[in-house]
């Protein structure tokens, strides 16, 4: 069967820069794909690598796509490195989306999302805009700011949260052990969910640190950064660690093989969104709602997104449904972006 490949590239602006310890980042860039088939049906990808997560970046991968060629043979497409992990990943929903196989396991009706609260006293001013909606778990951007400040800003970000509120803090990799130690005794006596990423992944000894953090401190740690793709989830799992794990699958070159591991381990995950377009999101978030583990809240709480809303996923709600996901259709954003 004849294979036909095409890929546009796209710049987004974001409505907001995104502040985090890693700066600002005004736009996302990224790669859609369209596999087609000789009988006109097409599937769907999207490669949208994030700048400093890992080695990989968008150069990288759409060098990957060219070398390909507009008729890739399934040797072809098989021979992308994995290297190449959000190439891999898009090239396996798309081509699937040819001949689709029969989901394995019930798929959820309704699945909790986390809504994303920007770093600084911003939080403070969106947190009764969630509220409103019907929000009751949040992620914070922490690590982006004077340290004394934010630790000072905890409480007040806590008290503005109804009772039985979930918040989860991201830190991006932004402190050093001592600094992830004050932190932590400061979540000890507060209601806090997990702490992301405290320390960098290439930080020395980060994963000895991590592993101390995660058994000296009654808070869960979450690894994100630390999760490039299979081979360290392989790493982590080999380790037994204790905390959660965020997964974001279209940064994953075989999601399958890496959550059927993590499965297995009865591992706790957050399905995280990369902030991709609504492509992306659909592929991702298929994952989540085949997900047999218990459903810890999205981390998909991040729309309104883009300047051209066009290219947002699921409506900003604090449940959704896996209704509310096959209603997304890559085929107008592709065609938005001839």
């Amino acid at each position: 069967m004849m294979i036909q490949l095409d890929y546009r590239r796209y710049a987004l602006p974001f409505r907001a820069p995104l502040r985090t310890a890693h700066g600002q980042w005004a736009v996302r860039e990224g790669l859609l794909l369209r596999l087609r088939n000789e009988d006109g049906t097409c599937g769907y990808g999207e490669v949208a690598p994030i700048p400093g997560f890992g080695r990989e970046s968008l150069e990288l991968d759409e060098g990957a796509l060219a070398r390909l060629g507009s008729e890739p043979t399934e040797a072809d497409l098989a021979s992308v490195p994995e290297s190449c992990a959000c190439v891999r990943a898009a090239l396996a929903v798309a081509r699937a989306a040819l001949e689709p196989a029969p989901v394995v396991g019930a798929r959820r009706e309704l699945i909790p999302v986390a809504a994303l609260l920007p770093a600084g006293r911003a939080a403070l001013a969106v947190i009764p805009q969630r509220l409103e909606l019907g929000f009751r778990a949040f992620k914070w951007k922490v690590g982006a700011g004077d340290l004394a400040d934010e630790l000072a800003m905890l409480d007040d970000v806590l008290a503005a949260l109804p009772s039985g509120s979930k918040l989860r803090l991201d830190a991006n990799g932004a402190w050093d052990r001592r600094q992830s130690e004050r932190w932590l005794e400061r979540c000890a006596e507060r209601p806090i969910e997990h702490l992301e990423q405290p320390v960098a992944p290439d930080a020395r000894g980060a994963v000895d640190v991590l592993m101390g953090l995660a058994s000296d401190y009654p808070t869960p740690i979450a690894l994100d950064e630390s999760l490039v793709g299979r081979a360290e989830i392989d790493e982590w799992l080999n380790r037994g660690w204790p905390g959660v794990y965020v997964v974001k699958p279209t940064l994953i070159a075989n999601p399958a093989e890496a959550l059927a591991k993590l499965a297995a381990a009865k591992a706790r995950v957050v399905f995280s969104s990369s902030l991709e377009t609504a492509v992306g999101a659909r592929s991702a978030l298929s994952w989540a709602f085949a997900w047999p583990g218990d459903p810890l809240a999205l981390g998909f709480g991040v729309w309104p997104l883009f300047q051209d809303e066009r290219f947002d996923g699921p409506f900003l709600a604090p449940f959704w449904r896996w209704s509310d996901v096959e209603r997304i259709e890559p085929e107008s954003l592709w065609s938005a972006l001839n």
